[in-house]
């Protein structure tokens, strides 16, 4: 089975969220925030959304960063994933 957004929306695969500091202090599970760093898994088509011609900005396998209270999450084949619209994604990261 595949997933495949509709419209201007994104699936994302997020990052685990860093576990021990920078300095080796092990952070407890409860004191973790969520990641807003995501790689893309799937993209929609985009399309005439509200009377505004939409196009896709971001591509499968790119790492981006996203606002932090966006989108729904869901599990699919024991991995957790985020549903977001385009416009919620703040950058794209690159090397």
């Amino acid at each position: 089975m595949k997933i495949k957004p509709i419209f201007d929306r994104v699936v994302l695969l997020p990052k685990e969220a860093d576990k021990e500091t920078k300095s080796g202090i092990i952070l407890p599970t409860a004191s973790l925030e969520k990641s807003q760093v995501a790689t893309v898994i799937a993209v929609g088509e985009g399309g005439t959304i509200d009377g505004k011609e939409v196009k896709m900005q971001v591509k499968v396998g790119q790492e981006v960063l996203f606002s932090k209270y966006s989108g729904t999450e869901f599990t699919f084949e024991g991995k957790k994933y985020i549903v977001i619209k385009q416009n919620d994604i703040l950058a794209i990261l690159e090397d």
